[in-house]
Order: C-alpha cells, then structure tokens, then sequence
C-alpha cells in the first residue's frame, strides 16, 4: 500500500489540537493548585540486587492529579516505569501505563544484521475493554513480582482489575496470561490488537509473504489465514488462538476456552522499518461478578518441533503447503532433515544428504522414465519415416499410425513422464519447507553466509525489474544445471518433437526465468535444485551405462511379431480417433458439396 507524504488537512488539525493542548496546560500551570489530593507513593518491591526501571526505560509524565500538601503547587509527575520478567530464552518489560507489553526480546536470535531481536519494541497495543472501561487508559501498580511473574492492578470502575503474566519454565516461549477483576452486571469484555511487525529479514519480499495474521476455527478444527498479500480483513467466530505470524517468529493468543468472534485486517508497508500491520478486533466473552479470563501467550520461533508440542495446531503457522505438499513436508522432509540435524552436521551437507537420499528413493522412477525414453530414441528413426509419410495427409491418420507403432512395440509414449510427475509433489515441497525453516535461519555455507535468505556474490549500482539489484551465484548455477538437464532429456527423447516442435524452446527458455524467480529466494533451495539435478545427471550416466540400445533395439522389433492384446484404455483410443476422423471425412465431404 502506497504511503502518503504529503501535508492534508488531517495533519493541519492536529497540529491546531496539539497548539491548544499546549496552551491550555501553560495556562492552567499558573493557576493555584486543587487541594485535598494526597500523592502517591511510589510502591518499593522488595527485589535483592534487581531494578524496577531498566535504564533508558523511564518517561516522565504529567498526570492530572495535584498534591494534596499546602505548600506544593506542583502537578503530580506520573512516571511511566517498565518491569522485567524473563528466563533464559525470553526478556519481557511490562508496563505500568495501560498495563502494555512494552518489550518483547527472543535472547537466542538476532536479527539479519546482527541486532537484538524484539518481537514487540513499542510496537503494538493490547488494549482490553470492559464496558466503556479501557485497560489502556489506566496506571496501574504492583501487586505481586518475581524473577518470571508479575501482576499490575489498578481501580476499575467497580473494584481492582488486575493483569498477571508469568513465565513457565527455564527455556518456555508460552506465557501465561490473565485478566481478573470485578463487574457488578454483566458485561462483554472485548480485545483490541494492534501491531505493525519489525523486519528481521533481509529479503523484505520474502518475508512479506510469509507474514500475516492465522487464527484456529474451532468447530472446523482447521487453521485459516489472511491473504499474505496486500490489504486483508476477516471477520470469523468460535477461534481457539490468533497469531500475528511472521517469516520465522510469531505472537500466538490462546484462550483457554474460546474467542466469541474476530474481526482481522492487515495491511503491507512498501518500505521502512515495519512489513506490516495487523488490527485485531476479539470479542473476547461475557463475563459478571468476580472473573478471570485465563490465556496464553506465545512469543517465539516457528519452530516445528517446539510448536507441536503444544498440541495446538501452532505448527500449521509454518508454511509448508496445502495439500499433500504439506503432508509431504510435514511428515517426510521434516523428519529427515531432524534426524540428520541430531548429527550436528553442517547444514550444506545436511542438504547434500537429503537430496541424496530422496534421489535414491526415487532412483526406480527414474530408471523407468529414462528406459521409456530410451525407447522413443530407438523408435525415432520410424517416427520420422511415419512423419514422411503422412505429411500430405489429414494429421489425425498419422497420429494413428504412430500410436499403432508404438502398440506393436510395446512402448507407452507417456511412459517418461508419469514417474518424472511423481516426483513433482516433493520437488513442489522443497520448495515450501527451504523458506520456511529457521534452522537455516542465520547457517554459513561456502559463500553464502545466510541460507535462509538469498546469497550475494555481487551488488549491482541499479534494480533490475524482477530481478533485484544484487547477483545470487546459487540461482545462477541452479540455472544452469536446470539448462544442461533440459538438454540432456532433449538428447535423450531423440533431440526434437516433431507434434510440437516449438516445445524444446519453452523448455530452454525456463532456465532463464529461473534466474529471475529465484534471485529472491534462500540459498538453501537454489542450493538443493542443483544438488539434485548433479546427481540425476550421475543417474542418468549410470543407468544409460546399464541399458544396451542395440538389445532394446532388437526387443522392440521382436515384439512387433507378437500378437498384442489391446488394452481397453488403447481401443477406447483407437475408437476415438477413428470417430474424429469420420467426423473430418464428413466434415470434408460437406465442405466440398457446398463448394460446387
């Protein structure tokens, strides 16, 4: 969404309002004060050796309260203080203004240029309304503090509210998180959300992709998402947790029962400091008399394993497919990724190994897409005397007599694809789990000192549409080892198509656009397509090493002289192509009646 900059008429009025918020506070700050209003005490929390207010954390604020005392004729100074309760993988402050989250540290990340990585850095409000009662309006003390847990109170409307969060354990992410207090009648107790997510990332098109708001729909028992393009907004009911997600970090709200309804919008910055924003709108339920509304609260990473813990379905927040895509990743490429990461390897031979290992399952497939194709090849020099043959004819004989040849034969003309077809699932969820794994996340391999971001090699003084304005080497050896693959199944198919000839140059034109699609994308994956299209070319050399032409040759003519039985799939086929040649021939003959 394009970011306005220019001086409008809202901008004109608030500076007016601000003029007389001014004016009206020097006025009244030579007035006498009001008198009967004792001060408050700043509460002292009896905390050995620790610090209420980090440095740097403390705001001066002037509040409308005056002091009771005779001789003051000062206005009491509010001010605003932070507290922290941490563990070893989590720093949160809370603040005593509108009882907010001020900060958010994940001590173990950083981000992509080595900064501290803050999920929450004065970047968002959690404001809870009671009634007309706004939680983000109030000051608020302590009640209650240790190392991991702390409780803010302050008087609500019909008696104290107060707000706890607690820590769980010594490396937990998920805290606990409350609400409780007092209503004399009933009254609905409503959440609003907002946050514009920090960019961790260095590639902001990748990250933008991945980053939006996913909810958990409770009678469905699915997760669903806002579009991670552009602006969004949803209005859903029944939710168990909402997440503003990112590429590898997310905020997870839980209910320990349910949300009544939610109304969801997001919205991309085009450039700065934030990739985007989220406003969340819950009606949380209806609450009366003495209540406590219990939650969760997720700060950390997208993680597979520590999200699935949780048994909550947190783990689909990681974008590894729909479909059988997902279930692939999820199920196959999750597992054996964990299991040779248990070996502490080096994530470049991670990867090596898995493509290796997944080219060795494949390896059957592959023998039989390449025996098929060696098949065509011997075949070739038939198919060009057919071609000969019928080139004045009507083109649906010469289809026939092809598909006759390859009958008497014994070759299936799609033989070669459909296993190439089989491995397309895992090629497509490799695709989805590389940029979706924080384990790369911050990993050196060779050049490359991110893998889960794109390598860079050189940086171009100008942006190429598409394609950006730095070079990735492993995009561009990924490119080419697509093209020297494309070639030798061109060779391997007989070097041309004579149906649609123009098919072998939309298959060396693909390599080229790679380079402009992947430019963006991890190492990791560009990493992963060579790898494996290296080790085909070894499979191929291996397997054409293993199959003798000549013999294949001699078979296929030997199994012309045997009686075919033909299969229901070929004669329904067969009768196909007989009824549209018919149906030309009629078409034909009407043709030249009306020319006479």
């Amino acid at each position: 969404m394009e970011q306005k900059s220019t001086f409008d008429r809202t901008q004109l009025i608030g500076l007016l309002l601000i003029g007389l918020v001014f004016a009206y506070f020097s006025f009244n700050s030579t007035s006498e004060p009001e008198q009967g209003v004792e001060e408050p005490q700043q509460e002292q929390v009896d905390d050995a050796g620790s610090s209420d207010t980090p440095e740097g954390a403390s705001t001066a604020i002037v509040d409308s309260v005056k002091s009771s005392s005779t001789d003051s004729t000062q206005p009491v100074v509010r001010e605003e203080q932070t507290y922290v309760i941490e563990n070893e993988v989590l720093r949160i402050e809370v603040s005593n203004k509108g009882a907010q989250v001020a900060q958010v540290q994940l001590k173990e990340y950083q981000t992509w240029d080595s900064l501290p990585l803050y999920l929450a850095n004065h970047n968002q409000e959690m404001a809870f309304m009671l009634g007309e009662w706004n939680s983000a309006e109030a000051w608020y003390e302590v009640s209650e503090r240790t190392a991991t847990s702390i409780a803010l109170t302050t008087q609500g409307p019909e008696g104290p509210i107060t707000f706890r969060w607690g820590l769980k354990g010594a490396r937990e992410y998920q805290t606990d998180f409350s609400i409780g207090g007092r209503t004399a009648e009933a009254k609905d107790l409503r959440l609003s959300w907002d946050q514009k997510t920090i960019k961790h990332e260095k590639s902001r098109r990748l990250e933008n992709e991945k980053t939006r708001i996913s909810y958990w729909e409770v009678e469905d028992g699915e997760m669903e998402n806002l579009s991670s393009s552009g602006s969004d907004e949803e209005q859903v009911s029944n939710l168990r947790w909402i997440a503003h997600q990112e590429q590898f970090f997310s905020s997870i709200l839980t209910s320990e029962s349910r949300f009544d309804s939610a109304t969801m919008r997001s919205r991309a910055f085009e450039s700065g400091e934030y990739i985007k924003e989220f406003e969340t709108q819950v009606e949380m339920q209806t609450v009366s008399g003495d209540f406590r509304v219990n939650m969760n609260m997720y700060y950390g990473p997208n993680k597979y394993d520590i999200l699935k813990q949780y048994d909550m379905g947190y783990d689909k927040v990681i974008d590894f497919g729909w479909g059988i895509f997902g279930w692939i990743s999820r199920g196959v490429v999750v597992k054996i990724f964990n299991w040779l990461d248990s070996y502490h390897l080096n994530y470049g031979l991670i990867i090596l190994l898995m493509a290796l290992l997944i080219k060795t399952v494949l390896a059957p497939f592959t023998f039989q897409s390449y025996k098929s194709m060696a098949k065509m090849r011997v075949l070739k020099p038939e198919i060009d005397e057919l071609n000969e043959k019928y080139k004045d004819e009507d083109p649906m004989k010469k289809q026939q007599a092809t598909m006759e040849l390859y009958r008497k034969a014994g070759v299936n003309p799609l033989g070669g694809c459909i296993p190439q077809l089989l491995q397309l699932p895992i090629l497509f969820a490799m695709f989805r789990f590389f940029p979706a794994s924080i384990e790369l996340r911050q990993e050196s391999f060779w050049w490359a000192t991110d893998l889960s971001t794109y390598d860079v090699i050189a940086q171009l003084p100008f942006e190429i549409p598409f394609y950006g304005s730095h070079v990735s080497l492993f995009t561009i050896l990924m490119a080419i080892s697509t093209f020297i693959y494309s070639y030798m199944n061109q060779q391997m198919t007989g070097g041309s198509n004579s149906q649609m000839p123009q098919l072998k140059y939309i298959i060396y034109f693909m390599p080229f656009m790679l380079l402009f699609f992947f430019n963006q994308y991890p190492a990791a994956l560009s990493y992963y397509y060579m790898v494996s299209n290296l080790i085909t070319f070894g499979q191929q050399y291996a397997i054409r090493k293993f199959i003798n032409e000549d013999a294949l040759h001699a078979k296929l003519q030997a199994n012309k002289e045997k009686p075919k039985k033909q299969s229901k799939l070929s004669k329904r086929l067969s009768q196909a192509m007989e009824q549209q040649q018919e149906m030309n021939e009629g078409g034909n003959r009407r043709m030249r009646r009306m020319n006479k």
